[in-house]
């Protein structure tokens, strides 16, 4: 199995076939030390995920794009080495970052993805999805070069017929060290669209300048109580905290999730340190979590794990460091890049010891 074909066995089946079985959320937070903080939610379909290992990629390593004919696409050496967590024992998983600082998450964007039509004339320059997001891990560092270098790419679809020629379509969220952050869609046949990521929140379809839109249905929404209101000399109090915030969608569709998002994004505490910003964003994605069997076929009871949020990660990119829990056991892992020495050559895994079952620490009597 090549590399690149590895990557799309990976993808297919981390997030499945079906858009009602991707559910995927992600935000972004400050620490106003100046950290700047993405984590997301990454919700696998058809069966339990193997998340015992991180996969490396050293400093130059040498990469070449697959197209439809094969491994003849784009090449090139990278800058950068990167870390990325993995899953179904594949070398590849939904999101990644680099030891400058850069992230990049993909995010499932069914009946929108677009990409541009594979020309043989054209295969020099052309990647698949997969490709994209290691293209951009391992040679940039900022999303300002990422956006300056995006128009000499074709981003095509690489059809694997061992899932019935399934396409892979995706988004992507890409942010650096400074906080600042971008949505890339490819559409119509694929022509690249550059968003300005808001606050950093992203879901899935439609397209973001859509749900940009659909915020203003949601204009009267804040986290201050409402006030008492006197009808016929009868006062009438709030009976709670949260009547604010009436009317915010509870559902898992991915225009819910995204004001849901941008609502506990946007009234999110001062938070002092990067660590700080990293377990409140942790706290805030258990808004997003999907129990099992949630979201799967109403006429039967789930036997595994269809949609459920499998693993929740989040990266101080600052810091460079990368932390993770997964559904299973909710003890939070962390690696460090700073401690990673990215000269050694050769892509590389490392086992983290994840676990079927919940950390629980007794308390002595």
């Amino acid at each position: 199995m090549s590399a690149i074909r590895s990557i799309g066995l990976a993808i297919v089946l981390a997030l499945g076939a079906s858009p009602s079985a991707i559910a995927c959320t992600g935000i972004s937070l400050n620490a106003t030390n100046g950290a700047s903080i993405v984590a997301r939610t990454v919700e696998w379909a058809l069966s339990d995920a193997d998340h015992d290992t991180l996969v490396v990629f050293p400093r130059q390593h040498a990469f070449v794009a697959q197209t439809p004919e094969g491994l003849n696409g784009l090449s090139w050496k990278g800058r950068f080495g990167f870390v990325s967590l993995g899953a179904y024992g594949e070398p590849y998983g939904p999101d990644g970052m680099n030891e400058a600082g850069l992230y990049v998450g993909m995010y499932y964007f069914p009946d929108f993805a677009d990409f541009a039509p594979y020309d043989p004339k054209q295969a020099a320059r052309s990647l698949s999805v997969g490709d994209l997001m290691r293209w951009m891990l391992s040679s940039f560092s900022t999303v300002a070069e990422v956006r300056a270098s995006l128009a000499q790419l074709r981003v095509v679809n690489v059809e694997d017929p061992r899932f019935g020629g399934a396409a892979l379509p995706f988004h992507w969220k890409v942010q650096d060290a400074s906080g600042q952050s971008i949505v890339i869609e490819i559409t119509d046949g694929g022509k690249i669209q550059v968003f300005e990521g808001f606050m950093g929140v992203i879901t899935n379809s439609p397209g973001y300048g859509w749900h940009l839109t659909n915020l203003r249905n949601y204009l009267g929404l804040s986290p201050a109580a409402a006030l008492p209101v006197e009808i016929a000399g009868q006062v009438f109090s709030p009976l709670g905290a949260g009547t604010g915030l009436r009317g915010l969608p509870g559902d898992f569709t991915p225009p819910s999730r995204f004001v849901r998002a941008v609502a506990l994004t946007a009234s999110a505490r001062p938070l002092a340190t990067g660590e700080d910003a990293i377990f409140e964003a942790f706290r805030i994605l258990d808004n997003f979590n999907i129990p099992v069997g949630t979201t799967g076929a109403p006429d039967r009871i789930a036997k595994d794990i269809e949609s459920a949020t499998q693993i929740t990660t989040a990266a101080d990119l600052d810091n460079r460091l990368f932390y993770f829990h997964t559904m299973s056991d909710r003890q939070v892992r962390m690696i460090d890049l700073k401690k990673i020495d990215f000269r050694t050559p050769g892509m590389r895994t490392i086992t983290q010891g994840a676990t079927t079952r919940q950390t629980i620490r007794e308390i002595k009597p």
